[in-house]
């Protein structure tokens, strides 16, 4: 399922998340670390791969578009367990 978030709000995402989440992420849906760095905005293409999202410049770091919203929700389901 495509997504649409503001670049500013997919970092604020990955930065809140705690410690170990960007490892947890990565085993749960069988990627690398790198590339779930990736998927929030990293550009490390040696170690990870691509992950299906597109920037477009604009207000608030731009525009992402997200082939797949899987690892952004359940970083999202992450920061609620976090929070009850």
């Amino acid at each position: 399922m495509e997504r649409k978030i503001t670049f500013n709000e997919l970092r604020k995402i990955k930065d809140s998340l705690p410690d170990g989440s960007i490892k947890k992420l990565a085993q749960e849906f069988e990627v690398t670390e790198d590339t779930v760095r990736n998927y929030f905005g990293g550009s490390n293409y040696t170690r990870g791969a691509a992950v299906g999202i597109h920037m477009e410049p604009g207000p608030n770091g731009g525009i992402v578009l997200l082939d797949d919203a899987a690892i952004l929700e359940r970083a999202k389901e992450i920061l609620q367990e976090e929070t009850v």
